[in-house]
C-alpha cells in the first residue's frame, strides 16, 4: 500500500508520555489556532497562551502562535529552534535543534518549507526562500536561495546538490 506523503501523519505529534516538551508546545500552538476559529474561544486561547509560554520556556524554542505549520511536524530536540511568525512549514517536516527559519536584513519574506522536508541541527534558512518537497538541509547549512524538490543543500552558504544521494 502506498502512502500519500502530502497527508499529515498526526501520530508524529501525539505526546509520548507526561514529559514531552516539543509535542506539548505544538499542542498549545494547535489549541490556540483552533480557539481563534471559534467565536467563544477566549478561555481556550488564554489557556493555550499560558501553555505556550511554559513550553517555550522549557524548550527555549521561539515559535509564534500564528505560525502556519502543517500536520506531522517532528521536533526531536526542540531546544533553540526559532521560527519567524510568517514562515510556513509543510506537512511531515523534521526540524532538529538550533534551527532558524527567519528573515534577512533588507528583504521581506520568510521561508516556506514543502512537504516532508528534513532540516539538520543548526541550519539557518533565511529570507523568502522556498524549499521543495522531500528536500534535505544539512546540519549547520545557511540557506539563502531556493532549494528544489528532492535536493540536498549543504555548507555555508549552502550549495544545492541534486538528489538526496548527492548526485
Amino acid at each position: 500500500m502506498s502512502r500519500d506523503w502530502s497527508e499529515p501523519d498526526w501520530s508524529r505529534e501525539a505526546p509520548r508520555g507526561l514529559w514531552d516538551p516539543s509535542r506539548r508546545l505544538l499542542g498549545c500552538i494547535r489549541a490556540h489556532q483552533a480557539a481563534e476559529r471559534t467565536p467563544l474561544g477566549a478561555l481556550r486561547r488564554v489557556r493555550a497562551k499560558c501553555g505556550h509560554w511554559l513550553w517555550s520556556l522549557v524548550t527555549q524554542a521561539e515559535i509564534g502562535l500564528g505560525t502556519r505549520i502543517g500536520g506531522g511536524l517532528l521536533l526531536p530536540h526542540p531546544n533553540g529552534i526559532v521560527i519567524h511568525p510568517e514562515a510556513e512549514i509543510g506537512p511531515n517536516c523534521l526540524l532538529f535543534q538550533q534551527v532558524t527559519l527567519g528573515t534577512r536584513a533588507g528583504r521581506d519574506g520568510a521561508p516556506r518549507l514543502g512537504t516532508h522536508v528534513d532540516v539538520g541541527a543548526g541550519a539557518r534558512i533565511l529570507g523568502p526562500v522556498a524549499v521543495g518537497d522531500h528536500a534535505v538541509i544539512g546540519a549547520n547549512a545557511v540557506v539563502l536561495s531556493d532549494v528544489p524538490a528532492g535536493a540536498m543543500a549543504v555548507g555555508v552558504p549552502a550549495r544545492v546538490l541534486q538528489g538526496k544521494d548527492g548526485k
